[in-house]
Order: C-alpha cells, then sequence, then structure tokens
C-alpha cells in the first residue's frame, strides 16, 4: 500500500505541474481530493486494514495528502498571477498615445448677442429685470398707455389664454412691473426675455421671439440721454465708426417716440444690398416714457422722466452675422451652431 501510496502523490504531483490554467488545475484537485478521488478512497478503507497498521498507514496517507495539497495551493497562486498577468498586458494603456479631443460645443449666436448686450448695460450700471412669460392684460397692453380697444393693440396679434391672461407680446410687462415695485424710485434696468406674437413663421418673423427692453427713470432724464446711450451701444455692438440718426415715429408708451437707424457697416452708408440702398438700418424702437405710464405705475410725471428702449437680439444677430434666415436661431441644427466660434478677449 506504500508503494500505491507513492505512485498516487507522483502521479498527481505531475497532472499539478502539468496545468497550464486555473480550471485544469481545478479539475486535478477534483480527481484526486474529492469525494470520489482515490486519496479519499484510501481513507474510507483505513477500518479494514489490521488494527496495528491503522496508524502508520493513516499517517502516511495523510502526508500524501498535505503534500498535493499544497503543491496544488502553489501552482494555484502562481497560474493566478500568471493569468493576472496576461489579462493586463492586453488591457494595457499606451500613456504616450494623444488622447481623443473632446468636442467642445460652442454658444447660439443669439445666446452671445444677448449676453454681449447684457455685458454692455451692465457695465454701465443697468440691472437685469426679468418677469413672467404668460402675462395679465392690465401689465401688458393696460399699464402701457393701451387700454382696451385701443387701436394700437392690433399691431400685436396675440396668443391670449383667457379675456385677461395672454402670452407675453413683448418684455414692457417687466417695466411696468418693476416701476410699481419701485414705489417711485430711480429706475436703471434692462429686461430680456422671450416673448410670442400670433404671426406667420417665415424668414424674417417667427411666433417666439427674444426681445432686450431697457427703462431708466428719475429726475431729469432727458432725450440727450437716451441718444448718448443709444449711440454707445451702437458703436459697441456694430464697430465705432457708426452713426446714429433718430427718426420720429409712435408708440402708445413713449412720447416722444423715435425709431433708431445705424449706419450701414457693409458699405459705410453709400447704399447696398444690406441697407436696401439707403445707406442706414433700422434697429430699434426708443422715447421718452409717456406720462400716463409713470403715473400709472405711481410716479409723479411733473417730478421725474424717463426714457426706453426696445430691441429684437435675432435681428441684430442677423445682421451682425450674415443670417438671412430667422429660423436658423430655433431648428437646433449642429451645422449651423458650429459655425461661430467664440473667442475671448
Amino acid at each position: 500500500m506504500e508503494q500505491q501510496l507513492q505512485q498516487l502523490k507522483d502521479e498527481a504531483l505531475g497532472k499539478i505541474q502539468d496545468a497550464q490554467s486555473v480550471k485544469e488545475l481545478n479539475d486535478v484537485r477534483v480527481a484526486y481530493l474529492g469525494k470520489k478521488g482515490p486519496i479519499t478512497d484510501l481513507l474510507k478503507g483505513m477500518g479494514k486494514l489490521p488494527a496495528e497498521e491503522r496508524p502508520k498507514m493513516g499517517a502516511l496517507v495523510n502526508v500524501v495528502r498535505e503534500t498535493v495539497t499544497a503543491s496544488l495551493e502553489e501552482r494555484m497562486a502562481l497560474l493566478e498571477a500568471e493569468a493576472i498577468n496576461t489579462q493586463l498586458a492586453k488591457e494595457a494603456i499606451d500613456v504616450t498615445l494623444p488622447g481623443r479631443p473632446v468636442q467642445a460645443g460652442n454658444h447660439h449666436p443669439l445666446t452671445r448677442v444677448v449676453e454681449e448686450i447684457e455685458d454692455f448695460f451692465i457695465s454701465m450700471g443697468y440691472e437685469i429685470a426679468e418677469g413672467p412669460e404668460v402675462e395679465k392684460d392690465y401689465y401688458n397692453f393696460e399699464a402701457l398707455n393701451l387700454p382696451k380697444g385701443h387701436p394700437a393693440r392690433d399691431m400685436q396679434d396675440s396668443f391670449y389664454i383667457s379675456d385677461d391672461i395672454l402670452l407675453r407680446t413683448h418684455t414692457s410687462p417687466v417695466q411696468a412691473r418693476t416701476m410699481e415695485a419701485k414705489g417711485g424710485e430711480a429706475i436703471k434696468i434692462i429686461c430680456p426675455g422671450k416673448v410670442y406674437r400670433r404671426d406667420n413663421d417665415d424668414a424674417t418673423h417667427s411666433h417666439q421671439f427674444t426681445q432686450i427692453e431697457g427703462l431708466v427713470v428719475g429726475e431729469d432724464i432727458r432725450m440727450s440721454d437716451l441718444k448718448g446711450t443709444l449711440d454707445l451701444f451702437a458703436k459697441k455692438m456694430f464697430g465705432a465708426e457708426r452713426e446714429i440718426r433718430l427718426r420720429p415715429s409712435f408708440f402708445p408708451f413713449t412720447e416722444p417716440s423715435v425709431e433708431m437707424d445705424i449706419s450701414c457697416f457693409k458699405c459705410g452708408g453709400k447704399g447696398c444690398n444690406v441697407c436696401k440702398k439707403t445707406g442706414w438700418i433700422e434697429i430699434l424702437g426708443a422715447g421718452m416714457v409717456h406720462p400716463n405710464v409713470l403715473e400709472m405705475a405711481g410716479y409723479d410725471p411733473s417730478a421725474v422722466t424717463g426714457f426706453a428702449f426696445g430691441m429684437g437680439p435675432e435681428r441684430i444677430a442677423m445682421l451682425k452675422y450674415g443670417i438671412e434666415d430667422i429660423r436658423h436661431f430655433y431648428t437646433n441644427d449642429s451645422r449651423f451652431i458650429s459655425q461661430f466660434h467664440r473667442t475671448e478677449a
């Protein structure tokens, strides 16, 4: 039996060394040390031996089992280490390779123009004021000197939700709400935001667009203050060589009212397709705040005055970047947006 044990040990140790994977080694372990393995069978058969031989043979069987177990553990550690090294070699990362570039997005051209306008007016001491897009008829029209039935309402076809609630047609309601909240204090604000009008979408019209309006109210505010502000704005947005002109116009909430034109930045005032051969491009509307508007907001028109202006960032962006169709701003076409690369000063 000793010879059988020695032969069994040599056979098991040989197969352990021949195993080339963890799976093969586990198969060897089950074959020799498993419940049905030969070493286990020898231990079960100890009871058939004479009593005087059992201790000696039991000790020999245990030595063989421990030797085989130790060899299995040693070989298992080696194979597992080799497997890890092989996997690491396959998954190795060459840190000298250049990284994959992350494609950065661009600011939307409309966002860029809005931020540029905001930055300019903030630098002049203006604050940004915001208000609801779903607005009351009172703030959208009546508080701005447009009572019910006023013919000027027809210029702003509106999306009404009820008789007294609508989607705002301009950001002027923010001015009315701010004046009401200030209770007679001086004001210097701009009001950017989306507005809505029931219009047919085409290259120059949209049912939704952006507007930025400005309001200054205080003592001794004059038309010359308005003109100086707009002149600085035009030079900031379109170049230091730009000139402006103010033409008489009509808005129910300002008196007097003007339209502001800038000298054409393409032809320098000589006449081209951009300015329609006039040398001038219309940019925005403005005027001195109507006394009725001041009075309805709780101000004394005899003590304070103010000026207001309003512009469409889409129009300014179209002029600055040569965009021919306003619908490009809203189609989310990455090919369009990717043309405008933001450069920081």
